[in-house]
């Protein structure tokens, strides 16, 4: 049986991944030096993906 997720543990959940994917998003602007479409959506991309696994990684560790 599986259990319902709370809202406030989907709205924590979902405040994380936003503050992880916008941190590693500003950390791409700032080490490239054109900032064209292209890369914009490069950067989007492998900072949400860098966000997912962060979040992984962090859980991982914390026991929970």
């Amino acid at each position: 049986m599986t259990r319902a997720a709370s809202p406030r543990t989907v709205l924590l959940a979902v405040g994380e991944l936003l503050a992880w994917w916008v941190a590693l998003a500003l950390l791409w602007l700032v080490l490239i030096t054109t900032v064209d479409t292209l890369e914009r959506i490069v950067g989007a991309g492998c900072a949400a993906l860098g966000a997912l696994l962060a979040r992984a990684g962090r859980r991982a560790v914390s026991w929970r």
